[in-house]
């Protein structure tokens, strides 16, 4: 079974864990989002389809 960093979230997705996330296009492009918000579209001209998790946020 896989863990939430090895998943690929899609565009529109419910955001499970709030954090900093990559697209999976490979060149470094990065979302901050909150959980319980929606992924947002890939940037414009990236090949990618989805975010995966990079760092968690940490609560305080």
């Amino acid at each position: 079974m896989s863990n939430s960093s090895e998943r690929t979230y899609h565009p529109g997705e419910i955001v499970p864990e709030s954090g900093i996330y990559e697209c999976d296009c490979g060149q470094h492009q990065w979302s901050t989002d909150v959980k319980g918000h929606r992924f947002p579209p890939m940037h414009e001209g990236c090949s990618g389809s989805g975010w995966k998790l990079k760092a968690a946020a940490h609560p305080s």
